[in-house]
């Protein structure tokens, strides 16, 4: 969904591929996302989608930053109070550059070059104010791609690449700085929305552009991080095929041996740094992620934890067919690395041996990674369980609670899942990884009072023999099974409420939009 009236030259709204919005300062709340809601499905988004539906007397505009092909096609129906949406596609950037004498441009250029290592390299409001601050004059007069695809563009790659990565391997460093220069440009150029307040619900590229919000328009900040945007990355980087080890010297254009991986870390934690430094407020679903937060840089005074919560009674009398058919367990969530799906698939191969009849569902999305998919579809081959395992795509989960045994979470990072929560109120336990608040969802807070006891069990991370264990134990432990239940109910229904949630955002977005 898009609105008319930009006011951007012709050859910006072509780079951004849709007219961007304008906003009128009536809108109260704008909500900055990368990569999820409203049109990538997951916890994240369904946690905004219920967020804004529970405050109907807010107005929002939502500010998605999408990759450059990403089809607009919402998984969501939207609210009657989201007013609108901008789009934002994150690429390097290309188009006609604009005229601007070459005298001036190597003096724009040298400051920005400075200003663009020490933001690289130590992060925070104040080098990203500069940046700002130098590319104001040109925003309505000039592409972004004159500072990358410029003679001048390239003598400052040249520098930069001294400075950043001496001895790397040069084509490795064009490709890694023209895609975090082009994506910092993007965000750095694009239309931005008016509002009487922010909020990102991640660091990362919309936490940069929570801080320039905050520089520009001088309206209070928060972000509300659910998994850590440096670690998830990090995870990513380190798995990634694409970048190399060991670097050889020299202007080397072959695919040799390298390693970019400490500027694609430098650059977001750069990020996060600006964001936390901007933000009015800086918060997260569990506690567990504090230590990170606080790593990145975040100050101990801003933070604060605000659990996530459902509307656990539109679970707890789902109808359910246990008992009429095969043991059934289901891991809902995005086929995607950080999931682990792989991992799930060798636990199901080696509960088959102990539970032949079983059968397990993959409940979730499985167009956001073709090629990952691809690999969990071989290795369910390989193991020959085409019978036992049925990809659904993403599903209601109304109407899948009631038809299966258990819940199954195999992430590598995780925030607080809200599909634990979910299961919960319907009683179905969860086996799940040791990662973010999945412990304390399952085995209860230190303080919890009485105890409930566990809901499920956790296992260590990549740890297939694990999961299998613990899950044969509830499907052939049918008093261990109703225990484990019963403390889901009960534990979802007086720790998670929805309504504990609404009441605590609804207080703090009347606060901050009160701000003069």
């Amino acid at each position: 969904m898009t609105l008319p009236g930009s006011r951007l030259p012709l050859v910006l709204r072509r780079w951004l591929q849709v007219p961007v919005v304008t906003v009128v300062d009536a809108v109260d709340v704008c909500l900055i996302c990368e990569g999820t809601y409203p049109y990538v499905a997951g916890g994240v988004s369904s946690w905004v989608h219920e967020l804004i539906k529970s405050l109907p007397e807010l107005h929002f505009h939502l500010l998605a930053l999408l990759p450059p092909k990403q089809k607009l096609q919402t998984r969501y129906e939207l609210p009657d109070n989201v007013t609108g949406i901008t789009h934002v596609f994150l690429a390097p950037p290309k188009g006609e550059m604009g005229r601007i004498s070459d005298k001036k441009m190597e003096r724009v250029l040298h400051a920005v070059e400075e200003a663009l290592y020490r933001f690289q390299t130590e992060g925070g409001v104040e080098p990203l104010n500069t940046l700002l601050t130098l590319l104001k004059p040109y925003r309505q007069r000039l592409h972004p791609a004159w500072l990358v695809n410029s003679q001048r563009g390239w003598d400052m790659l040249l520098r930069l690449y001294d400075r950043l990565l001496p001895g790397g391997p040069f084509l490795d460093f064009f490709w890694t700085w023209r895609y975090l220069a082009g994506n910092l440009l993007t965000l750095l150029w694009c239309d931005l929305p008016r509002a009487k307040m922010y909020h990102a619900v991640s660091t990362g590229h919309a936490g940069l552009l929570l801080a320039r919000a905050h520089l520009e328009h001088g309206r209070p900040v928060i972000v509300c991080e659910h998994g850590i945007y440096t670690n998830e990355r990090r995870i990513e980087i380190t798995m990634a095929d694409w970048l190399y080890e060991d670097p050889h010297a020299g202007y080397r254009l072959d695919v040799g041996t390298g390693d970019c991986r400490k500027l694609w870390i430098d650059a977001f934690q750069s990020y996060s740094k600006a964001c936390y430094q901007a933000c009015e407020q800086i918060i997260t679903i569990y506690g567990g992620n504090q230590d990170f937060q606080r790593a990145d840089g975040a100050d101990p005074a801003k933070m604060r934890v605000i659990p996530n919560g459902i509307d656990w009674r539109r679970y707890e009398n789902l109808p359910s067919d246990k008992g009429q058919r095969p043991p059934t367990i289901a891991l809902i969530g995005r086929v995607v690395p950080i999931k682990d799906i792989k991992g799930f698939i060798q636990a199901c191969a080696l509960l088959r041996q102990s539970i032949p009849n079983v059968r397990a569902l993959i409940m979730g999305p499985t167009d956001e990674d073709a090629s990952y998919f691809e690999e969990c579809q071989n290795l369910i081959h390989h193991f020959r369980l085409t019978e036992m395992i049925t990809f659904t795509g993403r599903v209601s989960l109304s109407e899948y609670l009631g038809k299966i045994d258990v819940n199954v979470l195999t992430s590598i990072s995780e925030g607080q899942p809200l599909v634990i929560l979910e299961a919960a109120a319907a009683g179905v336990p969860t086996v799940a990884t040791d990662v973010g608040a999945c412990r304390e969802m399952i085995e209860g807070m230190p303080d919890e009072n009485p105890p409930l006891g566990p809901a499920g069990a956790v296992t260590r991370v990549s740890n297939p023999a694990e999961t299998a264990r613990e899950l044969v134990r509830l499907l052939t432990q049918p008093l261990w099974w109703q225990q484990c239940s019963q403390a889901a109910r009960q534990r979802v229904r007086t720790s998670y409420d929805q309504e504990t949630l609404t009441q605590t955002y609804r207080a703090l977005y009347t606060d901050l939009c009160a701000r003069s």
